[in-house]
């Protein structure tokens, strides 16, 4: 640490303690979580590594699931490889900048993977509802162009957040009530008025997740319009079975984010140890689920997987 003008001292690193009220058991949990973890990367890594060597899956809604799996493995590992460091090794510290590098990563990516259901859904809209045209809207072209503006616009309007709070001045508190430096639990260390960062972070977090949850809703209505008009006998289960494993990303994705959001609304009558195992579930569930529900569900990922298995790609 640093002394300042006032005798304060200007702190350099961050300590970061997880349920401060139930140490005495974070070894147990760190068990399902460690399991949750390794099911996460290794889930996702194998769906890479199929879509990758299977030239059949060379489309662009496996391009986009790609892209999905490797924003859960980049989140996975920013988060959860530290927290499983604290329960183990009690290794607590970290530094200010892989604090706020941390930081802009889970504000970042957690849009992005918002941004690919919307992308994802409307590539569902086109091949639903326009059928004949999907081979001529939906392209690799279209696909490196939405890969692009997904991840444009979430770096460049919420790198902001991370530079804000890092240049509050924090000038005696360093411990961190969380697993995690989320950017409200840090900014409440410093020493200034916090305010503007913590509305900046409000605004433009819940305007691009609410965007991209609004265009999902509208996707699904004219879907679900179109798929009840269908006629042939049948026609409508296909044409849901198409959509049934995005859908239930999107609603796994939701759900947890909803709970993090409205117990973090009323952290006065939730515990705080709760808030914190919420936040850290966020960033492990969804990224466990997606490629298990994929894989399950489509016929094309469990033949490329059972090539994988067999040793043929």
């Amino acid at each position: 640490m640093k002394l300042l003008s006032n005798n304060k001292a200007l702190v350099s690193e961050f300590l970061l303690i997880c349920f401060p009220n139930y140490q005495s058991w974070q070894h147990w949990l760190s068990l399902p979580l460690s399991l949750l973890f390794f099911v996460a990367v290794g889930a996702n890594a194998t769906l890479l590594i199929t879509i990758c060597l299977e030239a059949s899956l060379h489309e662009p809604l496996y391009y986009l699931l790609s892209l999905l799996s490797l924003l859960d493995i980049v989140l996975c590992l920013t988060v959860i490889p530290k927290v499983l460091a604290i329960f183990w090794f009690d290794l607590r510290s970290i530094s200010f900048s892989a604090c706020f590098l941390q930081m802009f990563i889970m504000n970042s990516f957690l849009t992005m993977e918002s941004c690919t259901f919307m992308v994802m859904a409307f590539d569902r809209y086109v091949a639903i509802c326009h059928p004949l045209r999907y081979p001529s809207i939906i392209t690799n072209q279209f696909v490196a162009k939405a890969s692009v503006f997904i991840v444009a616009r979430n770096i460049f309007l919420l790198l902001p957040v991370p530079i804000l709070s890092a240049r509050l001045h924090y000038c005696g508190k360093n411990v961190i009530e969380n697993c995690i430096c989320s950017n409200l639990s840090v900014s409440r260390l410093s020493c200034d008025n916090f305010t503007l960062n913590r509305i900046y972070q409000f605004v433009t977090g819940w305007t691009l997740l609410g965007s991209d949850f609004i265009l999902i809703f509208l996707s699904y209505t004219f879907i679900l319009r179109a798929v009840f008009r269908f006629k042939a006998e049948g026609a409508a289960v296909k044409a849901l079975s198409t959509c049934g494993s995005h859908f239930i990303l999107i609603i796994f994705f939701s759900t947890i984010l909803l709970v993090v959001v409205l117990t973090n609304v009323a952290r006065k009558s939730v515990p705080m140890d709760i808030l914190i195992l919420l936040n850290v579930l966020h960033h492990l569930i969804p990224p466990a689920l997606n490629p298990i529900v994929y894989g399950f569900h489509t016929k094309e990922l469990k033949q490329g997987f059972q090539k994988l298995l067999k040793g043929r790609l």
